[in-house]
């Protein structure tokens, strides 16, 4: 089994019902991480951003969501200067996506396979005590708080697109995923079809789980919420029929709450990168300098042993290893 195809292997975490997140994350025992400050709750730019609505930017041209990163280097410019001056970096993650970003019950430091990501990228310009400051937001801030710069770079299962790429920067390929629907054990539904017609979809605002169900033509009707994890709970009281992520996502609802299912085949393809403001292209080819060498080794690689440690137990294994870098030609 690969990572976001399909069937999420449950029984690791085995909750008995429909338990809160909360009761998972008191039971769970990781090692502790390094010392990190955290932070949540909108922004004033970002209160601002979301006020004012904008058209839909343009659709670049010619654009190869995989090919549109430009190549490593460890030459040091003005964003990474930037960096290290202040001291700390700045990381825009989710803390409420079991597996991929969440505090831990013990130490109450940030983990997960996005967390041990920023953790490599900081140590890689700071140090091997880096410290980093962790941001979190919904996907609805993702993009307005890399522009104003209030962080340095957002690590949070975001996916690669070619709109977004008109608006901020991406690293190279970090993870292959894709979006599927996640119903209760003994759901009509079945599939991505006509029988979610008047059928109501939760999906996260800002996330491109919209776009998707917006064009789908099934005629289902769309909640969107905060986070993945605020949808867990609308279907959890039975306000929704379903919920629309991505797969990897999925798993981690699914390990909360063992009465959920993915069906129906994965829909898409989701590319996750690192995003970063556009102007800091010296900090967009460190971190593909830092990616290429959590990628090195192949089963033996820090990518891996992160994917065995979070994803793994929920995912299955991954013999493909991490996905192959592939740069924007010229660069």
């Amino acid at each position: 089994m690969t990572a976001g195809s399909g069937s999420v292997r449950r029984g690791r975490w085995p909750l008995g019902g429909r338990s809160t997140l909360w009761l998972l994350l008191a039971a769970m025992v990781m090692a502790a991480a390094p010392a990190a400050a955290v932070t949540t709750g909108p922004s004033p730019v970002a209160r601002a951003a979301a006020g004012n609505a904008a058209a839909p930017p343009a659709r670049a041209p010619a654009c190869d969501p995989r090919r549109a990163s430009p190549r490593p280097s460890r030459v040091d410019g003005p964003a990474v200067q930037r960096i290290r001056q202040r001291g700390h970096l700045i990381a825009g993650v989710d803390l409420n996506s079991y597996l991929w970003g969440a505090r831990d019950a013990r130490s109450r430091q940030p983990v997960g396979f996005d967390i041990d990501l920023v953790r490599a990228i900081a140590r890689d310009i700071l140090g091997p005590k880096a410290t980093v400051r962790f941001v979190s937001m919904p996907p609805s801030q993702r993009i307005s708080r890399l522009q104003a710069h209030q962080v340095d770079v957002v690590v949070r299962t975001m996916s690669i697109t070619c709109e977004r790429l008109t608006e901020v920067a991406f690293s190279s390929v970090y993870f292959e995923t894709g979006h599927q629907l996640l119903v209760p054990e003994g759901s009509e539904i079945v599939g991505f079809d006509s029988k979610l017609r008047g059928r109501r979809v939760c999906l996260s605002k800002g996330s491109s789980a919209a776009d998707l169900l917006s064009g789908s033509g099934t005629g289902a009707v769309a909640v969107e919420t905060a986070s993945h994890l605020d949808c867990l709970v609308e279907l959890q009281q039975g306000n929704v029929d379903a919920i629309l992520t991505h797969a990897t996502l999925a798993a981690g609802l699914v390990a909360q709450d063992p009465n959920l299912q993915l069906v129906g085949p994965r829909l898409d393809t989701s590319l996750y990168g690192v995003a970063m403001n556009k102007d800091d292209q010296d900090l967009v080819r460190r971190v593909n300098a830092v990616l290429e060498d959590y990628r090195r080794g192949g089963a033996g690689s820090p990518w891996m042993a992160s994917y065995d440690r979070w994803l793994a137990p929920s995912l299955g294994a991954h013999p493909e290893g991490p996905p192959p870098a592939a740069y924007a030609p010229g660069s």
